[in-house]
């Protein structure tokens, strides 16, 4: 009895850190999307939750498999976003959150009429990733792609708003369709991006020192040189760099932009070096920027090989 309330709770506060995931993820894409009126941004960020926390009591699979499922869901949203605005950019207003839902009603409703081969096939699938499935995603991936390639090629976007509006909810209405036809396939694919993830995690354990190790090296340099930078600039009797193509002085904090900017060879061009010795010292910051790079490499592929499915 005790178990069994433990089991409740803990599927309680998994659902729970699930949907803070999911929400936190696609508050920013939801935000990002605000152009396109924040009632559909507020829609589907209602919708994209809604849909993890209903998955997630379908298929309880764990945090990674709501984390696939939410980065799929804002995937969509920018495809929906970015496509919709090309396609059919004067469409009505309440139709965008409308066009959004019909695909992932018609999923879920999939899932839930489909529930119980649906649930066998995830469990099955959950341990181990098969790339052997993926003609059958690509398929209903391709059928999708075709309707936003003659939705962008239309020349419905000329049209008045209720034609774009109602061609905007056929073309829903096919990809609808297409959700209801490949539901397997779809889940699926979930479900190896679950076991994906799962197996990175596992990894990640074993890069934790090499990532520590890079990232306290790359810190460390970008700062020395960056001081090295502020106090050449600073005992000089002229400027050393060139701010946007005029002569000034760099600040500690343009420095050290500089120094990070150099160091990973980024080169927004908003910094110049102008003198022969700055110049010297910023290419000596590259060379030490690479070999940087090639330890990084070097420790993560020795931590790779003490991991999970490693020879050592």
């Amino acid at each position: 009895m005790a178990d069994a309330r433990h089991q409740r709770r803990r599927r309680r506060r998994t659902a729970l850190m699930n949907g803070v995931v999911t929400a936190s993820l696609m508050l920013l894409v939801a935000a990002a999307a605000g152009d396109q009126g924040w009632l559909f941004s507020v829609a589907a960020l209602g919708v994209a939750v809604g849909t993890v926390l209903a998955l997630y009591l379908v298929f309880p699979q764990g945090m990674l498999f709501a984390l696939g499922v939410a980065n799929g869901m804002a995937v969509y949203m920018c495809l929906y976003v970015v496509i919709g605005r090309s396609a059919f950019p004067d469409a009505l207003p309440w139709s965008r959150p409308v066009g959004f839902v019909m695909p992932v009603a018609a999923f879920l409703g999939a899932c839930l009429y489909w529930r119980q081969s649906l649930v066998r096939l995830a469990s099955e699938g959950l341990n181990e990733a098969d790339i052997t499935h993926l003609p059958r995603f690509l398929r209903w991936f391709l059928l999708c792609g075709v309707v936003g390639v003659l939705s962008l090629s239309s020349p419905f976007n000329r049209e008045s708003p209720a034609v774009q509006t109602a061609t905007l909810f056929l073309a829903m209405g096919v990809i609808s369709a297409i959700s209801i036809v490949s539901v397997r396939d779809v889940v699926r694919l979930m479900v190896d991006v679950a076991a994906i993830l799962t197996l990175v995690a596992k990894r990640l354990r074993f890069l934790m020192v090499p990532m520590a190790t890079y990232v306290s090296l790359f810190t460390m340099i970008a700062v020395a040189f960056g001081c090295f930078y502020r106090i050449a600039d600073g005992l000089s009797r002229q400027p050393l760099f060139q701010r946007h193509g005029e002569a000034a002085w760099l600040t500690f904090s343009e420095a050290l932009h500089f120094s990070v900017v150099t160091l990973t060879t980024v080169g927004y061009g908003d910094f110049l070096p102008v003198d022969d010795g700055i110049r010297i010292l910023a290419a000596i910051q590259m060379v030490t920027g690479q070999l940087l790079l090639l330890f990084g490499f070097a420790e993560i592929m020795r931590s790779r090989g003490r991991g999970p499915g490693g020879g050592d």
